[in-house]
C-alpha cells in the first residue's frame, strides 16, 4: 500500500493574498458565482457560526466559520474572525482573521491565510454580483455608502476593476474625516463625482444603488419613505435596516436559515410578522433566474458564508503555490509514531 506524502504546511501572508486578488478580481467573482450554485445545490456542509463574546454587552466577538465545501472545490477548513469596532479610532482595522484549510483526504491542514482580506474579498465580490443580477448590467446612476470603511473600499475595488458604469458617489460615516479620506481615494481611482453628506435621507433620494457596510449592532434606518425611489441596497452589515423597511423590500439572502438569526434586521422581521414569508428566496435564485426583480426596493442581506471563504482561499493558494513562492513550515506535523 502507498503511504501519503509528509504533509506540507503554507503559511500565506496578506500581502500575497493581496496580490492574488488585485487585477483578478473577475476570476474572484466567478469563484464566489460557482460557490453559491455548489451549496445551493447540497454540495455543502455548512454548520451555524458560532460566536465568543468576552465581554457583553460590548460588541467585541469572536466568530467561527467552519465548513466543507464539495463538488469542483473539495476543501474544508475554518475561518476564525475577531471583530472589535474599538480597533479603528485606534488605527487598527475592525476585523482580524485567518482562514484554515484542510485536506479532505487526509483530513490535515495544508495552508493558514490571512483571512480579512479573503473576507473582505468574498463580501464584496457577494454583494457586487447581486447587484448585477439585481440590475442586470454593471451600470448605476450613482452609487451610496453608507460606512466608508475597508468592506466599502473592496466593493468599490470590485466595481472599479469589473468596468461598473457609475454616474458619482455619495458618502456618508460618523467620521467625516474617514468619509474624506474616502472620497479622496475615489477621486485619485478617476472617480469624477464624489461628494459626503451628512444626512441618510439625501444619499437614499439620489442613489439607486446603496452599500450599507458600518458596525450598526441595532437598526437605526427605520423610515419606509427612504426606500421610495425602489433603490438596490446591498445590506452587507445586516443590521442598519428597522424590520418596517425590510417587510415592504424583496429581500435576497445568500441562506435563509444562515441570516434569519442573531439579531439580524431579517430575525427581527421575522420575530416582528412571525414568518418568513418576506424573504424572495436565495442568491442562487438571482444568478440561475428563478428569481427576478419584482419592482420593489431590492435588499441583499447576505450573512456570509463560511464556504465562500473557503472557495476563494483555495484559489489564492493555487494561485500562489503557480505563480509564487509559497513559504511552507517543515516539521510542523509530527513524524507518524512519535508523538
Amino acid at each position: 500500500m502507498t503511504g501519503h506524502p509528509e504533509p506540507a504546511f503554507a503559511v500565506i501572508p496578506a500581502g500575497a493574498v493581496t496580490g492574488a486578488v488585485d487585477g483578478h478580481r473577475a476570476d474572484c467573482l466567478d469563484v464566489i458565482r460557482r460557490a453559491y450554485l455548489a451549496h445551493a445545490a447540497g454540495e455543502s456542509v455548512l454548520p451555524h457560526s458560532t460566536f465568543v463574546r468576552p465581554d457583553p454587552p460590548r460588541p467585541d466577538r469572536f466568530i467561527a466559520l467552519p465548513g466543507y465545501l464539495g463538488g469542483e472545490f473539495e476543501v474544508a477548513g475554518m475561518k476564525w474572525i475577531g471583530s472589535y469596532p474599538d480597533n479603528v479610532a485606534g488605527g487598527l482595522d475592525r476585523a482580524s482573521a485567518v482562514l484554515v484549510l484542510n485536506d479532505t483526504g487526509t483530513g490535515y491542514p495544508f495552508a493558514v491565510l490571512e483571512g480579512s482580506v479573503i473576507s473582505a474579498t468574498r463580501t464584496a465580490a457577494s454583494a457586487v454580483l447581486a447587484a448585477e443580477h439585481f440590475a442586470g448590467r454593471r451600470k448605476a446612476s450613482r452609487v451610496g455608502i453608507v460606512g466608508t470603511g475597508l468592506i466599502a473600499s473592496h466593493v468599490c475595488a470590485f466595481l472599479r476593476e469589473l468596468g461598473w458604469e457609475i454616474g458619482g458617489y455619495t458618502l456618508k460615516d460618523v467620521s467625516r474625516d474617514r468619509a474624506g479620506a474616502f472620497k479622496r481615494d475615489l477621486l485619485d481611482n478617476g472617480v469624477a463625482a464624489v461628494r459626503v453628506t451628512g444626512d441618510v435621507a439625501d444619499l437614499f433620494d439620489e442613489c439607486d444603488l446603496i452599500l450599507l457596510a458600518t458596525t450598526a449592532n441595532t437598526p437605526y434606518l427605520l423610515d419606509p419613505a427612504l426606500l421610495a425611489n425602489s433603490p438596490v441596497v446591498l445590506h452587507l452589515s445586516l443590521r442598519d435596516l428597522g424590520p418596517n423597511l425590510i417587510a415592504v423590500s424583496q429581500n435576497v439572502t445568500d441562506d435563509v436559515e444562515h441570516a434569519v438569526r442573531e439579531r439580524t434586521s431579517l430575525h427581527l422581521t421575522e420575530q416582528m410578522l412571525g414568518n418568513r414569508d418576506f424573504v424572495s428566496g436565495t442568491i442562487a435564485d438571482l444568478l440561475e433566474a428563478r428569481l427576478r426583480r419584482d419592482g420593489r426596493p431590492a435588499v441583499y442581506s447576505p450573512f456570509g458564508l463560511g464556504v465562500l471563504d473557503l472557495a476563494l482561499g483555495q484559489w489564492i493558494y493555487q494561485q500562489c503555490r503557480d505563480h509564487s513562492p509559497v513559504a511552507t513550515i517543515p516539521g510542523f506535523f509530527p513524524t507518524p509514531g512519535t508523538r
